[in-house]
């Protein structure tokens, strides 16, 4: 692995108080490598999507220590605004805002960090190259697909040129053959923008596809089960899915998965 780019220590969360609190993480230590592309997988209730809000600064850990690159997240109660600059955000759901256009959509970050007009088209046009959805710019939410509408929420997520993208089931909702498309998009964007990516995901074949190692969590209250290097050439295309070393990929994740659940 690089160069550490993300590192968590002794991470543990509770909800709750008293009896009636709920451990969803505890003893997590996991780094992440600068430009690496990390999968977080695991059952459902293991604490994947709790693990990356803990990464965004939208959840503060019970205990244990959150770095990005050389500094805190959190410093006493407050999260280090100059660290939460690095992160970019994609969700299951797009969230674009249906009363602007995609291109408005895209450059609203820019334009809540004060950057120019010009400034904040030329660079919401050039991610709606980078992503895949040129001459949509002036479109709106509804006019578009949901892979299309996933595609804006990776480009806004992109806009202010974070070094780190933290993705939750971005594709989650999306039919076979188009999240087989996302995952192609997805990678060439990664590999174009150089930032790192730490995505949750449900399906052992994306996870298998996308990433440079995964991460499998135990269930609840989840821990690091197992961390498997995925060894397969880039960039990959969805031929690699008929090849005996992808599908030996699988096979030890899923039984993996079988394992933690039994």
């Amino acid at each position: 692995m690089t160069q550490t780019h993300i590192a968590l220590t002794g991470i543990e969360q509770k909800f709750g108080k008293g009896a009636n609190a709920v451990i969803a993480l505890t003893g997590v230590d996991l780094q992440v490598g600068h430009e690496e592309f990390l999968v977080l997988l695991g059952p459902s209730g293991c604490g994947k999507t709790t693990l990356l809000r803990i990464i965004a600064g939208l959840v503060r850990p019970t205990s244990g220590e959150v770095r990005i690159g050389d500094r805190d997240l959190w410093v006493g109660e407050a999260r280090d605004n100059a660290v939460v600059q690095e992160l970019g955000v994609v969700f299951q759901d797009a969230n674009l805002f249906p009363w602007l256009n995609v291109e408005d959509n895209i450059a609203l970050p820019l334009k809540l960090r004060g950057r120019s007009k010009v400034e904040r088209r030329e660079r919401a046009r050039e991610l709606c190259r980078l992503v895949g959805i040129d001459g949509f710019e002036k479109r709106w939410p509804r006019e578009l697909s949901g892979g299309m509408r996933q595609r804006a929420a990776i480009a806004r997520a992109l806009s202010y040129d974070p070094k780190i993208l933290l993705m939750d089931e971005p594709f989650g909702a999306l039919d076979a053959m188009t999240r087989d498309q996302m995952n192609l998009e997805l990678q060439r964007i990664w590999m174009a923008s150089g930032c790192t990516v730490v995505l949750v995901t449900h399906s052992i074949g994306e996870a298998a596809f996308l990433a440079d190692r995964v991460v499998l969590l135990s269930p609840r209250p989840g821990r690091i089960d197992h961390i498997l290097d995925i060894d397969l050439p880039r960039p990959r295309d969805l031929y690699v899915q008929t090849t005996p070393g992808f599908q030996d990929v699988v096979a030890q994740l899923r039984h993996r998965l079988d394992a933690a659940i039994a």
